[in-house]
């Protein structure tokens, strides 16, 4: 059964095209994806369809018909989840590092969204058959909270709280040597880095701004532990931030640079970060909702060892 989301646009929504208006405000749907829906003809613009380059004015009303997730091969997986909260519209989860989020190219197994299939069958469809009830994604090797939308209209709300930043996000982060404060903003533009491909970079000539704020918990020989606040969320955006700053990620192999694995420092084989804090306002009933995931084992281990020898190079 088709599910319809409907928009209308204000002032500053005026003159805007239409697949772009819809793909800045439908979290989770690519540009590309709202242009098939709208070829479809299941995006109707004051009770008309339309093109996917027509220019909407100020009051015009969108209505968004978005159909059932196609069947995709995608097996379900009784894998074990910890599951921080759960209702009838939506599931927090705490992703372990290593998992990926959804399938995508060669991977069709082992991932968050196989072992969501098998708890929850019906998720919605929005984000496209590969991502049912993915609302926004981690890292494969970051690990903490994910939320999970089981309905479309979930789905639409939660994602409109991250496109408005309305969402709280608080990670947890080990980093060689330090920030150079305290506390303190990375401010800049990331886009792809200009030679290698599979980064991102703060780049001055072209880019989304990204914002993150950060504040050094804990020194250590050679170390830090870093609680950081993204107030955007892009690609790679708090391994980007902390590297631009000079203290890549402990394990970030792509952002610390050549031989990262073989300098000094405890054994990590994943980047060092924890999404410890979610918070945002429930769908349904507006009330608040804060989700916490405890601290892996491995960030404890990394913790331990670095606290320990702080202590026995101070005795020294």
């Amino acid at each position: 059964m088709d599910t319809a989301t409907r928009f209308e646009t204000d002032a500053g929504g005026g003159g805007a095209r239409l697949d772009r208006f819809l793909a800045e405000r439908m979290e989770g749907v690519s540009r590309a994806a709202v242009q098939r829906l709208i070829a479809d003809r299941r995006v109707l613009v004051n009770g008309k369809a339309v093109k996917a380059h027509q220019r909407l004015r100020p009051g015009d009303r969108v209505e968004v018909c978005v159909p059932p997730p196609r069947p995709t091969g995608i097996q379900a997986e009784p894998v074990p989840l910890s599951v921080l909260y759960e209702d009838d519209d939506l599931l927090v989860v705490d992703k372990p590092a290593g998992m990926i989020v959804h399938p995508a190219g060669r991977i069709v197994s082992g991932t968050l969204v196989n072992a969501l299939l098998a708890r929850c069958p019906d998720l919605s469809g929005i984000g496209g058959a590969l991502k049912p009830g993915i609302v926004h994604r981690l890292d494969k090797g970051t690990s903490g909270c994910i939320v999970v939308a089981k309905g479309d209209e979930a789905h639409r709300l939660i994602a409109a709280q991250f496109a408005r930043r309305e969402v709280y996000k608080e990670y947890l982060a080990v980093v060689r040597g330090a920030p150079p404060a305290k506390r303190g903003i990375v401010e800049g533009l990331i886009a792809r880095h200009p030679v290698e491909r599979k980064r991102m970079a703060v780049r001055k000539d072209r880019g989304r701004l990204s914002v993150t704020r950060y504040e050094v918990r804990e020194r250590f020989d050679g170390f830090s532990l870093v609680s950081l606040l993204p107030g955007t969320g892009r690609t790679h955006q708090i391994r980007v931030h902390m590297a631009h700053l000079g203290c890549p990620l402990l394990g970030d192999t792509l952002y610390g640079g050549r031989g990262a694995k073989r300098r000094e420092g405890p054994e990590a084989e994943r980047p060092m970060l924890h999404a410890r804090r979610l918070g945002f306002r429930h769908p349904r009933t507006g009330a608040e909702v804060r989700v916490e995931a405890p601290v892996p084992e491995d960030l404890l281990r990394v913790l331990a060892a670095l606290r320990a020898k702080t202590e026995s190079t101070t005795r020294e």
